[in-house]
C-alpha cells in the first residue's frame, strides 16, 4: 500500500498564504505582459491580412470588370477575400476547393433544373441534393459544400431569369480565387521567417520559465509551485496550436511565393526544431509532475537535480537565441548535455524512487531538445546517455 505524504508543519500558515499570494500577483503581471505581447504581434499579421484582401478584391473587381466584360462582377473579388480568408497555409487548398465546389454546384443545379424545373419546392430539392452529394463526396464540411450549395441556390432561383449563368460564375470564381493567391504569392507575400519567430517567442518563453520554475520548485522545496509549472505547461496549448498554424502559413509561402523561395532550408530547419520542441513541453509537463511528486513525498536529493532542471532552461533560452539570429546550436548543445551530465551526479550521489525518475526525465528532455537543433534521433540519445553516464561516475 502506498504510503500517504508526511504532513507538512502547520507553524507559519500566513507566510505559506504570503507566498502564494506573491506567486498569484508575479504570474498574472507574467501572464498579461505576455498577452499583450501576443496581440501586437497578432495586430501586425491582421493589418497584412487586410492589405492583402482589399488589394486582392480591388483587382479582381478591375479585371472582371473591365477585361473580362462583366458588367456585375459580384463573384470574383467575393472569391479573392474567400482566399485571403483562410486560415493562413490552406489558401492553396481553399482555391482548388473553392474552383470544384462552383463546378459541382453548377453541374448539380442545372441537371435538377432540367428535370423538375424551378420553383420554392424545386430550389429546396435542389439544395438538399446538391449538399448531400458534396458531403458524400468531402465526408465534412468547409468551402466544397459551401460553395457547392450557394452556386446550387443561384442556380435554382435566377436560371428562370437570367441565362447563362454558369460561365460568368465559373469564371468570377476563377478570377478572383487566381487574384487572391497572386496578392499573397507575389504581391504582398508574408515573411515565413518572421511568421514564425513571431509565433514560436511565446512558446519558447513560456516552457523556458516554467522549467525556471519547475527548479525553484524543488531547489525550494515547494510542491505547489511545481503543480502551478504542470498546470502553465499543459495550459500551453494554444500557443503550440498558433505556432503550428504559422508553420503552415510559412511552408504555403515558400511553395508557391518565388520571391520567399530562398528561405525553403531556413523553413524545414525550423518546422523540425518545432517538432521536438513540442515533444519537450509535453516531457517537462511530466517532469514538473514527478517533481511536485518528489518534494511532497519529501525525498532526498542533492543540489545537482535543480541544477540540471535549470541547465534545461538555459538550453530552452539559448536555442531561442539561436533560432532567431539563425546561428549553430552548438550553445544549446551545450547547455542539454550539461543537463544530463548534472542528472547523472544527481544519480551517483544515490536517488530515491520519484527523484530518481526526475533525474531519467531530464535526460529525456535534453535528446528532444538535441533533436530540435538538427542530431538524429540515435546521435541524440547517444550523445546524452554517454555525458550522463560519465557525470555518474565522476
Amino acid at each position: 500500500m502506498t504510503q500517504p505524504p508526511p504532513q507538512r508543519g502547520s507553524s507559519a500558515p500566513l507566510v505559506v498564504l504570503a507566498r502564494r499570494a506573491r506567486n498569484l500577483v508575479t504570474g498574472t503581471r507574467s501572464r498579461a505582459s505576455r498577452a499583450g505581447r501576443l496581440r501586437l504581434r497578432q495586430l501586425e499579421i491582421i493589418a497584412l491580412i487586410a492589405a492583402q484582401a482589399g488589394l486582392a478584391a480591388a483587382l479582381s473587381w478591375w479585371l472582371a470588370f473591365n477585361l473580362l466584360g462583366n458588367p456585375n462582377p459580384v463573384f470574383a473579388p467575393t472569391a479573392a477575400v474567400g482566399t485571403i480568408a483562410a486560415s493562413i497555409g490552406q489558401r492553396t487548398r481553399r482555391t482548388a476547393e473553392l474552383l470544384f465546389g462552383v463546378g459541382l454546384g453548377i453541374a448539380i443545379g442545372d441537371g435538377l433544373v432540367l428535370l423538375i424545373g424551378t420553383g420554392p419546392w424545386q430550389t429546396g430539392v435542389i439544395v438538399a441534393l446538391a449538399i448531400g452529394v458534396a458531403l458524400g463526396l468531402t465526408a465534412r464540411g468547409g468551402t466544397v459544400v459551401s460553395q457547392v450549395g450557394g452556386t446550387a441556390v443561384l442556380i435554382a432561383t435566377l436560371s428562370s431569369s437570367q441565362q447563362n449563368l454558369e460561365l460568368p460564375r465559373i469564371v468570377d470564381a476563377a478570377t478572383g480565387s487566381l487574384v487572391g493567391l497572386l496578392v499573397v504569392a507575389v504581391l504582398l507575400p508574408l515573411h515565413p521567417m518572421r511568421v514564425m519567430r513571431r509565433a514560436a517567442s511565446p512558446v519558447f518563453d513560456a516552457l523556458a520559465a516554467y522549467l525556471r520554475e519547475t527548479e525553484a520548485a524543488i531547489r525550494r522545496r515547494e510542491p505547489d509551485r511545481a503543480v502551478r509549472a504542470m498546470d502553465g505547461l499543459r495550459a500551453m496549448g494554444p500557443d503550440v496550436e498558433r505556432l503550428r498554424e504559422a508553420l503552415s502559413g510559412a511552408e504555403e509561402v515558400v511553395t508557391v511565393a518565388p520571391v520567399r523561395w530562398h528561405w525553403r532550408q531556413h523553413y524545414e530547419r525550423y518546422a523540425h526544431g518545432v517538432e521536438h520542441l513540442t515533444r519537450a513541453i509535453a516531457d517537462s509537463q511530466d517532469l514538473a509532475r514527478r517533481s511536485a511528486t518528489m518534494v511532497e513525498y519529501g525525498e532526498k536529493f542533492p543540489d545537482h537535480l535543480p541544477d540540471a532542471v535549470g541547465a534545461l532552461a538555459d538550453a530552452v533560452r539559448q536555442l531561442q537565441r539561436e533560432v532567431r539570429a539563425d546561428k549553430a546550436h552548438d550553445g544549446t548543445r551545450r547547455h542539454a548535455l550539461r543537463a544530463a551530465d548534472q542528472a547523472g551526479r544527481a544519480v551517483r550521489a544515490g536517488l530515491q524512487n520519484f527523484a530518481a525518475s526526475v533525474a531519467t526525465q531530464v535526460r529525456v528532455i535534453a535528446s528532444d531538445l538535441m533533436r530540435a537543433t538538427g542530431c538524429s534521433v540515435d546521435e541524440a540519445n547517444q550523445q546524452t546517455r554517454q555525458v550522463a553516464r560519465r557525470g555518474e561516475r565522476e
